[in-house]
């Protein structure tokens, strides 16, 4: 398992883009030499885990426990084989691109090293939303990626340090439970009734998933 590329993004106008101030950093290019990561600080006011890299809607994106985001290489083969078109790294404004790991099959709290310095934690997937359709330009494309629910998986920071291309990535440690970024996603989106099923995670969920499913056993019951 490998690190193929260490995504960044600039602030860029567009016009399609949720975020008031007009801007997005979805945009992201594979970076050249090493990028120091990092716990940011909370959602709202911190953007990326990754210096240098722009977060420019912080009231869904960025902080803590969604630090960084990482796409499998392989759910871009698939996807390019489907939508017959190149995606490049960084093409889903992942900012790692992976090889030989099941990004999306990665259990919350499910903790990797990257090199020999950082380790990240899994926390959740990634909701869709109309700016990264719009930046796709695919038609559907929301509809199409929560159907598919490759949907990759935010990580928060448990140990900073420096991360490079071509860095190798060690599965640390794997949870006992079943809750995997993909059953996160698809509970938030299409399957609200296994959102009790996400509880099992623990603190290692995200902390808006877990309001989420303490509020549905509230009102439905297991």
């Amino acid at each position: 398992m490998r690190l193929l590329s260490v995504n960044l993004g600039r602030p860029k106008s567009v016009p399609y883009t949720d975020n008031p101030q007009g801007v997005t950093g979805i945009d992201k290019r594979p970076a050249e030499g090493p990028v120091r990561v990092a716990a940011p600080g909370p959602k709202g006011v911190a953007g990326s885990g990754l210096a240098g890299d722009a977060v420019c809607h912080l009231r869904h994106h960025g902080g803590d426990d969604q630090a960084v985001y990482a796409v499998a290489r392989e759910d871009l083969d698939d996807w390019e084989r489907e939508l017959g078109r190149t995606l490049g790294n960084g093409a889903f404004g992942e900012n790692l691109t992976t090889a030989g790991l099941d990004v999306s099959g990665a259990r919350i709290g499910e903790r990797w090293r990257i090199g020999p310095q950082v380790v990240l934690e899994v926390t959740s997937g990634r909701i869709p939303c109309r700016t990264f359709q719009e930046h796709l330009g695919e038609k559907g494309w929301v509809r199409r990626f929560t159907a598919k629910a490759a949907t990759g998986a935010y990580l928060r920071v448990i140990e900073p340090g420096e991360i490079r291309a071509e860095d190798a990535i060690e599965i640390v440690h794997v949870p006992e439970h079943e809750v995997t970024a993909r059953m996160e996603f698809q509970a938030t989106t299409t399957h609200r009734e296994l959102l009790p099923r996400l509880l099992a995670a623990g603190d290692a969920l995200h902390p808006e998933a877990r309001a989420a499913a303490r509020k549905y056993l509230a009102q439905h019951g297991g």
